[in-house]
């Protein structure tokens, strides 16, 4: 047990703490903001006096250091320290969240809410179920983006204090770190603390390697400081000439980020040259802060020669999480590339804090309205989808670390996009309804099909229809996670409504062989059809997969009393696990290669040994006709540099969930109109789209081919004898 005077002095050190809690808060506090801040102290001292941490301290230490580095480091309000304070109250003590929002009110309560939520999720994992959580996670954001910003600061603190633990949990929180927070830290534009995140991960992961440049850099350190030092003196004398007010400061890179370099081009440590930055932060008012950046940059270059290829103007156009400077890469000293980052005061506090600065300023409904503005726009960037997690996680990731472009609407306005992206992208971008119902798209007045990839500055005007809808070939199309996940619930809800009538279609089929639809047949026909669940069953019966005949080959088999026997040693198997999922799952059972996705002969490699699903392509070997490889084959990148010729796409699909071209003929009279009747049976009445038509007269007498997409053989039959009957038209026939 404690002796007084330990308590005494503990006391005294949370007394500190709190003082500093409010004496390094980044916003200005007002009076009822400290009166906020003060009564959620009081709760979180009360509530967790009686527990401490591993290491042996009140765990009331730990809620404060987190509630410093919301208020110091991130710059949040008033409303996010107090919450940070009791992020662990409902978890972990006898407070319930009813209190809470008793005493706080609903904001507070809804974010201690999200945290305590996120507490919950499941703490032994693997990948999918660490996916899984990244999702849940992100689910909270609906709530309060603030859940995630203090879930950030939150994870930093822990990996600050992280030595009193057990060796493998250290490495599980630091590899989930890197997985999950320092994207989104990163994403949210806290590029400080996602540094902060992913060296004390590193530490952990990989504690040799962290040791090692850690120690190089020391051992560096003064040959480092003198190049920094030589480098600033020459821009120094110019800026003084110029009559300046500025800051020059050398910034060693991250050891995660020179790690990072070094995997990357496969390079030893002696060998990275940029292993820092040279930050020009100058004084300006917010008129001139545009023209003193391309004067700084003017002097720069004058001095140094300038990498073309590297210059990056985040000032004309900011990155979506609001950073902006010039970033340039120039030939210093020895040989050596130099990065200098220019960017006034204004710009840097932005850069340092992310969008806290922004608001810094502003007072009342200003501010509260900036912080709307702000939460808003992080909500769209961390738009979720409800598909597989561990897909939905690496979408997520792709779009956060992604670079931007910038391309204008057709009215003039400036949208940031990921590099890669697409007109349907961007129709997403712009809205759901406008990236739903999208038909076709103009880049600089030109008509483009929908995968055309962006470039900065292109103007995108999207052409859209009632009748339009998204189709399979969209997921190939569309790059960002915003419009991927709106395209994979569409035809996820489509599926859906063909299954449901599917259901109805079987009903009505197996009653007229005199079987009842019910859970037993369910079952057995999923078996029976080597399926995963009963809407797989329905979807197939839909869409014309299963037909009548194989219907009634199962009602033949259920029926023949020779294999009841049979049917009871079946029954033993139990239901198939999963078979009530509310889902349609992919079989993939067929390899297509190219744009129109045909059917070809192949084989499969045996360096890699690619099954079906994994990402592949196809290689045209000499004598043995196509090789399919994985894309992380570890021959792909030699054969695709050297042969890429040779390279044909390819891509596995469900052959019962996709469409396939077929091409028909017709021979008949020629009349007026006849291809006006043709197109409108096709297109209008069956929906059914065309990829090519070609139509010939000779002497009163027509030919003409004309390529469909069809879901099965089903649609394509009833187009056959829709055409048949339109006067003139003699014969009707697939190719």
């Amino acid at each position: 047990m404690a002796t007084q005077a330990v308590i005494d002095k503990e006391n005294k050190a949370i007394a500190r703490e709190y003082k500093e809690l409010l004496r390094i808060s980044y916003q200005t506090l007002t009076g009822d903001d400290k009166k906020l801040i003060r009564q959620a102290f009081d709760v979180a001292v009360d509530a967790h006096k009686d527990q401490r941490r591993k290491s042996g301290e009140a765990y009331i230490f730990h809620p404060i250091a987190v509630a410093k580095i919301v208020a110091s480091e991130i710059g949040l309000d008033a409303t996010s320290i107090a919450a940070a304070l009791l992020h662990d109250v409902v978890e972990d003590t006898p407070y319930t969240l009813d209190d809470i929002e008793q005493i706080f009110g609903e904001t507070i309560a809804r974010i201690v809410d999200g945290l305590t939520k996120i507490g919950h999720l499941k703490k032994e994992m693997n990948i999918s179920q660490q996916a899984e959580n990244f999702r849940k996670m992100l689910l909270t954001l609906h709530d309060d983006i603030r859940v995630i910003i203090i879930k950030i600061a939150d994870r930093y603190h822990n990996l600050l204090t992280m030595d009193s633990m057990p060796e493998h949990k250290q490495v599980k929180i630091a590899s989930e770190t890197l997985y999950i927070y320092a994207p989104l830290a990163h994403r949210i534009g806290l590029y400080n603390i996602k540094t902060e995140l992913e060296d004390l991960s590193l530490k952990y992961t990989e504690p040799e390697v962290y040791q090692d440049i850690q120690g190089k850099i020391e051992g560096s350190k003064e040959a480092q400081q003198q190049y920094i030092e030589d480098f600033s003196k020459v821009i120094r004398d110019s800026l003084d000439k110029e009559g300046l007010n500025y800051d020059i400061k050398g910034r060693m890179k991250s050891i995660f980020s020179i790690r990072r370099k070094m995997q990357s081009q496969n390079v030893a440590f002696d060998e990275i040259y940029d292993k820092f930055a040279i930050r020009i932060i100058y004084k300006s008012d917010r008129k001139n802060e545009k023209f003193l950046a391309w004067k700084i940059y003017s002097i720069v270059t004058d001095n140094f020669t300038p990498n073309p290829v590297r210059l990056r103007d985040w000032i004309s156009s900011p990155k979506s999480t609001g950073y902006e400077a010039l970033h340039i890469t120039v030939m210093g000293p020895k040989g050596r590339w130099v990065e200098v980052q220019i960017r006034s005061e204004r710009m840097h506090e932005i850069a340092e804090k992310g969008y806290a600065a922004h608001f810094k300023y502003k007072h009342g409904d200003q501010k509260e309205q900036g912080i709307e503005i702000w939460l808003n726009r992080l909500q769209e960037a961390l738009e979720t989808s409800n598909g597989s997690a561990v897909d939905f996680v690496e979408e997520f990731k792709l779009n956060l670390y992604s670079k931007e472009i910038f391309v204008f609407t057709p009215n003039g306005e400036l949208k940031p996009l990921p590099k890669g992206a697409t007109p349907l992208d961007f129709a997403f971008n712009i809205h759901t309804e406008v990236g739903m119902h999208t038909r076709g798209a103009k880049v600089n007045g030109k008509l483009v099909p929908l995968n055309t990839t962006l470039r900065s500055g292109d103007q995108v005007e999207i052409i859209t229809s009632d009748n339009a809808k998204p189709n399979q070939n969209w997921l190939d199309y569309a790059t960002t996670a915003r419009a991927r996940s709106k395209i994979r619930s569409s035809l996820r809800e489509e599926k859906k409504e063909v299954a449901m009538d599917g259901k109805e279609t079987l009903r009505r089929k197996l009653k007229s062989l005199k079987i009842s639809l019910n859970e037993d047949v369910i079952n057995k026909m999923v078996i029976y059809f080597k399926l995963k669940t009963s809407l797989d069953l329905f979807y197939r019966v839909g869409n014309g997969v299963i037909d009548n005949q194989q219907i009634r080959d199962f009602a033949s088999s259920y029926n023949n009393a020779f294999l009841n026997f049979f049917k009871n040693r079946i029954r033993r198997k139990g239901t198939p696990e999963g078979i009530d999922r509310d889902e349609i799952t992919e079989n993939y059972d067929m390899l297509v290669f190219g744009k129109e996705e045909e059917k070809l002969s192949y084989t499969l490699a045996n360096c890699c040994n690619p099954i079906p699903g994994d990402p592949v392509f196809g290689f045209v070997t000499v004598n043995e006709g196509i090789k399919v490889h994985k894309k992380d084959c570890p021959n792909a990148i030699s054969m695709q540099s050297k042969y890429a010729y040779r390279i044909i796409s390819a891509k596995w699909i469900d052959s019962a969930q996709e469409e396939f071209i077929a091409e028909i003929r017709m021979s008949g009279i020629d009349n007026l109109g006849l291809i006006n009747s043709i197109t409108d049976i096709i297109s209008d009445e069956m929906h059914v789209n065309m990829r090519n038509i070609n139509f010939s007269t000779d002497g009163g007498t027509f030919t003409g081919r004309i390529k469909l997409v069809v879901k099965n053989k089903g649609i394509l039959k009833k187009v056959l004898e829709n055409l048949k009957q339109i006067s003139g038209i003699d014969k009707v026939a697939r190719v």
